[in-house]
């Protein structure tokens, strides 16, 4: 049975993360990865593994194994898992800045006979400062000379701060071919309800990967969240997590500000909001609150 799931290796990083020994196996791997895409993987990643031996995924595993620790993870090898790789990319600073939190957070107090309580999230402020200083001498991804000049008009047209360009950098580090196991793809990583909610056809030809077009649909969307949410931080977090998540915990808490639910949001969101603000203050040199709008 030919099928490559190292699709679901390349989400689950984390699992990677805590296998320290040598009692998984690539065997365990596959049956891990396997069930995962089972459960999580929309059907276009499924069709485009399907024909990948079972050969290349134990070579590509082997190498996420020797590669997952080291300061650059090559997962690049394979055409089909291409576009995947490129999504994880981005992404593995997402790991990094967890376990900075994971060695700085004290530990919750226990209460004899009671199951110890969660580890707090970080405040959102603590979140802010870590990608400030992560990113503080990140050159620009070198796929970025392209696009920011081209695209930073078509925000503009929107009535959006051009600057809001540089979310392409943290969904895709402007590579139109980045791909999430999820669904997204393109440079501002549009899922496929979003991209036809905003005129885009992700069939037979799917237009999230021409930049110019991924461009206009991601600033309509960013354009109609901050209309909704009057606030740049909600309206990203809504971007990223979908503006019913951010509408129910601002409803179910009481709050009007990002600070105030940005502990309840999902990990991802968590991440991205202050890596988004991080970004734009090394590239602009400015604040998400001084955005115009």
């Amino acid at each position: 049975m030919k099928k490559l799931w190292a699709v679901a290796l390349l989400v689950a990083g984390s699992f990677f993360a805590s296998a320290q020994d040598d009692t998984v196996t690539l065997d365990d791997l596959l049956r891990s990865a396997d069930q995962w895409a089972r459960e999580n993987l929309d059907q276009d990643a499924l069709r485009v593994l399907q024909n990948v031996d079972q050969a290349k995924a134990r070579q590509l595993f082997a190498n996420i194994q020797k590669q997952f620790h080291g300061e650059y993870v090559v997962l690049e090898k394979y055409e089909e898992t291409l576009p995947y790789a490129l999504w994880l990319k981005t992404r593995l600073d997402y790991l990094e800045v967890a376990d900075h939190f994971r060695l700085t957070i004290p530990p919750s107090t226990t209460t004899p006979n009671q199951p110890p309580k969660p580890v707090p999230n970080p405040p959102a402020q603590a979140e802010r400062d870590i990608w400030i200083e992560k990113l503080a001498e990140r050159p620009w991804p070198k796929s970025a000379k392209p696009f920011v000049s081209r695209l930073k008009p078509i925000f503009a047209a929107q009535k959006i701060p051009a600057e809001l360009v540089w979310v392409a950098e943290v969904e895709s580090s402007f590579d139109p071919r980045a791909r999430s196991p999820q669904g997204a793809a393109g440079l501002f990583q549009l899922m496929p309800a979003t991209a036809k909610r905003y005129g885009l056809s992700v069939w037979p030809f799917d237009q999230r990967l021409k930049a110019e077009e991924s461009a206009q649909a991601a600033a309509k969307y960013l354009q109609f969240l901050h209309n909704h949410f009057k606030d740049w931080r909600l309206a990203l977090a809504a971007y990223n997590a979908g503006e019913g998540t951010v509408q129910n915990l601002l409803t179910r808490h009481k709050a009007r500000t990002y600070d105030a639910i940005a502990s309840r949001l999902p990990a991802e969101t968590q991440m991205f909001v202050p890596k988004v603000e991080a970004t734009l203050l090394r590239r602009e040199g400015l604040k998400l609150s001084q955005l115009r709008g």
